[in-house]
């Protein structure tokens, strides 16, 4: 970042953590810088005014300047009307905001990944179904963080997936087709992987497809270290 200065960079806030007495680490991502880090001196003190724009899904405008991995806030503005989640739709909001901490490395600009983002923020505000808002969401950030998912070609023979064949999927290369319905592996239908390809995901039968196929992949990237946001999840249904 070197000794830049940005101005009313359109960005959501992902994450804050307490920062000596009155201060706050923030964690955002951007839509022309990436995910990056800021530190915001005296937002938490009774006479802050950033600290009631400075929430969670609610659009903001920020400009901050920065030597180093780590800036500091100089501006935060709303830039629209907040996206209202609740229940179980918030919690999968701060699962979002969790995978993209995860996945993307700070200083790396994915504009595209910004508005899908954006969308599946309006999606899950606007109440449409939830699996499919997330699966589709997880899709697009594997692709655009660089682990995108081998679906329409066949990894040994390099022909086209068959919908009325199965296969044995590989996280990291794709798709081998099974002689045998008997077959054993991490065993998906041809015509699942195709219409998950498409983003097509109406079906119940490709909707859980989709859902084995993306937590698999999404473990291999993230490690062994477990989601905290998944964990608030299943407390909630419990």
């Amino acid at each position: 970042m070197g000794g830049e200065r940005i101005q009313l960079a359109a960005g959501y806030l992902l994450h804050q953590r307490p920062y000596r007495e009155t201060s706050a680490l923030l964690e955002l991502f951007t839509e022309t810088h990436g995910r990056i880090g800021l530190v915001a001196r005296g937002v938490r003190s009774a006479r802050s005014r950033q600290r009631g724009d400075l929430q969670p899904f609610r659009p903001l405008r920020l400009s901050w300047s920065g030597r180093g991995d780590l800036g500091t806030l100089t501006a935060v503005e709303s830039d629209g009307a907040d996206t209202l989640l609740q229940g179980r739709v918030l919690y999968s909001g701060f699962y979002l905001n969790e995978l993209l901490m995860r996945l993307l490395t700070r200083h790396d600009p994915h504009p595209l990944l910004y508005r899908y983002y954006r969308d599946c923020l309006r999606r899950l505000s606007a109440g449409e179904p939830l699996e499919q808002t997330l699966r589709l969401f997880e899709i697009r950030l594997l692709q655009e963080a660089g682990y995108g998912l081998q679906l329409e070609t066949e990894v040994d023979s390099g022909e086209t997936v068959q919908a009325d064949a199965l296969y044995d999927y590989h996280l990291e290369s794709g798709p081998s087709r099974l002689d045998s319905a008997s077959a054993t592996g991490f065993v998906f239908s041809g015509a699942s992987l195709l219409a998950i390809a498409r983003g097509d995901l109406t079906e119940p039968a490709v909707v859980h497809d989709a859902k084995r196929l993306l937590r698999a992949a999404l473990k291999l990237y993230l490690g062994d270290k477990p989601l905290k946001s998944r964990e608030l999840f299943k407390s909630l249904e419990t």
